[in-house]
């Protein structure tokens, strides 16, 4: 007899190893049937939180949790099941291998989806998914999806290797060098992304927001990915890398509730002094006469060389900065119908020229009997 016939005829067929574990085959059978029906009914259940966190205007833990668990793939589900057969069942050390290969790549590849959900979620939920936050750093969000999935998957295929008895030392030398190698010919773009980070995260300033650095002034309109653009007062665009707008103080003028502003004048010093100590009650009078300003103090500040000094400081409730500058225009022009009636003249630059006889003594510019 042909001795590879034989061998062959004393090889188990796979139907006679069904029928000596069938036992086993149909205990882990049902129980794979069970863990992947409740694997079916967990990523259903996550599918509906996450319609229903998308209805809202913001994400909470249940659209977290939603996110990751609609991500299970059905190959993990596969995997795992016949992984779990093959626990009960004792199949041949060669399809036992196999299994344990086939599961362990799921697994890896399942863990890496898994992660990545879980970090995009935890981002989305601490930035808000509404038109005002999110759309605006869109580009951010596109280019962190980007990374964090080749970290993430670049780590599984590294654990997949190595489980699988390959000497993955060089390839982790090789990945961390070609990583710092990246990372310093992309330095600026990477400061520039870690600084869309910042404010997407801190959230100094939102789109729409108006915000003051140095000595600009300009309604924010489109937070970039490297660039913020931003519509100044006097109506042209700027554009403010995010890197350097960090690096300044940043003025948000859209969180306050009030604008305090300053006020500063001049009277004669020839004002009777009774209309001096009114002074205060006076323009408060005024400014409480413009709608939606509030007086703080009206106070003689300085001595000046030709004037008396004083400064008004008022509250304006209107966060729009041509109402601001309608109101302020509405209170000085108020002050000047007030100081007109009550006989107040506003101080301007004099200068006094006294000229002198060959003696010395003064000529005045009058005759002494006048």
């Amino acid at each position: 007899m042909n001795p590879n016939l034989a061998a062959l005829r004393q090889t188990p067929n796979v139907i006679d190893w069904l029928i000596a574990n069938r036992e086993g085959v149909l205990i882990g059978a049902l129980v794979a049937l069970g863990i992947v029906g409740v694997m079916l009914i967990v990523r259903t259940v996550g599918q509906r939180m996450v319609a229903h966190e998308a209805a809202g205007d913001r994400i909470g833990w249940r659209g977290v949790v939603g996110r990751v668990l609609a991500r299970t793939t059905v190959l993990f589900m596969v995997m795992a099941a016949i992984d779990i057969v093959a626990t009960y069942a004792q199949p041949p050390a060669r399809a036992q291998r196999l299994v344990d290969a086939g599961f362990i790549i799921a697994f890896a590849l399942q863990g890496a989806i898994w992660a990545r959900e879980l970090i995009l979620a935890l981002i989305a939920k601490r930035t808000g998914n509404g038109a005002g936050e999110a759309a605006a750093l869109s580009n951010a969000h596109a280019l962190i999806r980007v990374l964090v999935s080749v970290i993430l998957f670049a780590l599984a295929i590294v654990v997949i290797l190595d489980n699988l008895g390959v000497n993955v030392t060089a390839l982790v030398a090789g990945l961390g060098i070609g990583g710092i190698a990246i990372g310093l010919a992309a330095q600026g773009i990477f400061s520039d992304l870690f600084a869309a980070l910042a404010i997407l995260f801190d959230k100094p300033f939102r789109k729409g927001d108006t915000i003051r650095f140095d000595q600009t002034v300009g309604r924010v309109e489109q937070i970039g990915l490297k660039t913020t653009r931003m519509r100044s007062l006097s109506g042209e665009q700027i554009i403010m890398a995010n890197t350097k707008l960090l690096e300044r103080e940043i003025h948000n003028l859209a969180d306050g509730r009030v604008r305090r502003i300053t006020i500063p004048f001049g009277i004669r010093y020839e004002t009777p002094t009774d209309k001096l100590a009114r002074m205060e009650e006076m323009v408060t009078e005024v400014v409480e006469s413009v709608k939606g300003c509030k007086p703080q103090r009206c106070t003689l500040v300085n001595f000046g060389a030709s004037s008396l000094d004083y400064q008004l400081v008022l509250e304006l409730k209107s966060l729009d900065p041509d109402k601001l500058a309608r109101d302020r225009a509405a209170v000085m022009l108020a002050l000047i119908e007030r100081f007109a009636a009550e006989g107040i003249e506003f101080a301007y630059p004099v200068q006094i020229a006294f000229n002198a006889a060959p003696d010395g003594s003064f000529v005045m510019p009058y005759n002494d009997d006048a």
